[in-house]
């Protein structure tokens, strides 16, 4: 499965891309962060305000959202090459919130849910990204390649005609005869410059040459194309400061952490996520505590500068990787540029065609589905196949995070199952206590086979003297435990002696504790399993 996101990094970096990681600075290097960065800026804007339409607010809201994020995470972030903003993942959970109780309850709600994120920064509670299973990043980049691919579409209806519902963008006219022939033309000549561009030279980025070449040819002949001004007009000036005006009582507070609670789990899945994409293309590990307290800081900023919040964004950090950018220069020079789009160059960007940046996320969409993945399908267990599609399924159909909770449950329910039914024992007469029965038990005793760890004895037929050899097993949890005093019960209440050999030192002391006679070895397990066991439930408390 390892190879597999292998084979999705293959397929995303640039051939013959220096990754440049430990190569020291040269201005050919900090050229190309810059452009990596002018390139993921450019792409950010429509992003920004289709993104701030979802959720019901002025674009400015996305695009200040996008600039302060992008720039906080850039600076602190726990993975240089990752670029954040303004998410559709978050935007269609606030729509229902500002439908409800208007913006700066929206502003309030991204304050709490930035505090949230930084406490499980501190808590270190971004090490647990590492449960999710290879399969559920798979079926997590697949489905978020559907998603990028399926948000481009409402670039292909009619400026105007497309209208905010409380639930997303939907509606609207699709573009039809000569003007949507046109656009189908220059978005296939944007991926044709990108695909072509490194094989020419690789001093510009692909991606930013796709844009310019094309918003060229669009500008000089007057094509008749859906333009990033048709979409909302991105002038503004800079953020300002700006506490949220909601009640500070505990009725707002109900009323606001639901909703951060969800963004914050939201937004700190698809980062780590993303943050561990990355960190399979550039090679780098670690960050994760370190991104949860830069999301977490970002959003509180954010929050009090009157944007929408925001969390990692894989397409743009893809954008930026296949341009080239390794190191924070490119994400702050991106969350720069935008500002500066926003305050001085908005009548230049605004005549960007959008079939220009359709094209280049199209690109995305093709470097960043593991279309290894489809070839493995027949290789893997059954198991990881399903769990690889349905990941992908609920990725498109519902958000990102239910995609990822769903996923690691089936996995971890399919682990606990296969070990559960692992559980067995072999008799034999001891060698050493004439006449005693031995069973030799295999296979982790856990919850899942605590059950039929207790089938596996035969205490009525059993002789006076049992022994039960733990070397081949291991006793996971309290679960196994109150086995395997039910089992010693039931020997007890027969009247025959039992004994338990090779269980670790804490079993040791429990058992022995409830009477139960424990053979010390010189080769006995040295692990943990809750050594106040007894004391918290009373279930080993002796008889």
């Amino acid at each position: 499965m390892r190879s597999a996101l292998a084979a999705l990094a293959k397929n995303i970096t640039p051939p013959n891309l220096s990754i440049m990681q430990d190569e020291g600075w040269s201005v050919a290097r900090v050229r190309t962060e810059l452009l990596s960065g002018l390139t993921v800026a450019l792409a950010l804007v429509p992003e920004a305000v289709a993104f701030a339409f979802v959720a019901g607010v002025h674009p400015l809201v996305g695009l200040y959202a996008a600039f302060l994020v992008g720039l906080i995470t850039a600076l602190i972030g726990g993975r240089p090459g990752m670029i954040s903003g303004a998410t559709g993942a978050l935007a269609v959970v606030m729509v229902a919130l500002v439908a409800e109780h208007g913006v700066e309850y929206l502003f309030a709600t991204v304050v709490l849910m930035g505090i949230l994120q930084v406490i499980a920064g501190v808590m270190q509670w971004g090490k647990f990204i590492r449960l999710v299973p290879h399969p559920v990043m798979l079926g997590f980049v697949n489905g978020l390649a559907i998603v990028i691919f399926l948000a481009q579409m409402t670039q292909f209806k009619v400026p105007g005609s497309v209208e905010n519902t409380g639930h997303g963008m939907s509606g609207g006219e699709w573009l039809a005869g000569p003007q949507l022939m046109t656009m189908l033309g220059l978005v296939a000549l944007t991926m044709a410059i990108i695909w072509v561009m490194p094989r020419i030279t690789k001093v510009i980025p692909a991606p930013l040459a796709g844009i310019g070449i094309v918003a060229v040819l669009v500008i000089a002949l007057g094509l008749d194309v859906p333009r990033v001004g048709d979409m909302a007009s991105i002038e503004g000036g800079l953020p300002l400061f700006h506490i949220p005006m909601v009640p500070l009582n505990w009725e707002t507070f109900q009323i606001i952490l639901p909703y951060a609670v969800i963004l914050a789990a939201i937004g700190l899945i698809e980062s780590l996520l993303t943050l561990n994409l990355v960190g399979e293309i550039t090679g780098k590990r670690g960050g994760a505590s370190q991104e949860c307290i830069a999301q977490g800081t970002a959003n509180v900023v954010t929050g009090f500068f009157g944007g929408m919040g925001g969390c990692a964004m894989i397409g743009q950090s893809m954008i930026n990787v296949k341009s080239g950018g390794r190191t924070r220069i490119a994400g702050v020079f991106a969350a720069l540029c935008l500002l500066l789009f926003i305050v001085a160059a908005s009548p230049l960007i605004e005549q960007i065609p959008l079939a220009a940046l359709v094209g280049v996320m199209f690109m995305v969409v093709i470097g960043t589905f593991a279309w290894n993945s489809l070839k493995i399908m027949r290789k893997v267990p059954l198991t990881d196949a399903f769990v690889i599609v349905l990941v992908t399924v609920v990725t498109v159909m519902t958000d990102l995070a239910i995609a990822v909770v769903v996923g690691v449950i089936v996995s971890a329910l399919a682990y606990a199952w296969g070990n559960a039914t692992r559980i067995t024992a072999t008799t034999r007469e001891s060698v050493t206590d004439k006449g005693a029965k031995v069973y030799e038990i295999q296979g982790p005793l856990f919850f899942g086979s605590s059950d039929g760890f207790v089938e596996l004895f035969d205490v009525q037929n059993d002789p006076d003297s049992v022994i039960v050899d733990f070397a081949n097993s291991r006793v996971a949890d309290q679960s196994a435990l109150q086995a395997i005093e039910a089992m010693a019960g039931k020997y007890e209440a027969a009247g025959k002696k039992l004994t338990l050999r090779h269980l670790s030192r804490d079993c040791h002391q429990l058992l022995t504790r409830a009477g139960h006679l424990v053979i010390d070895s010189d080769d006995d397990p040295d692990y943990q399993v809750a050594a106040d066991y007894s004391v918290r439930t009373g279930i080993l408390g002796g008889h």
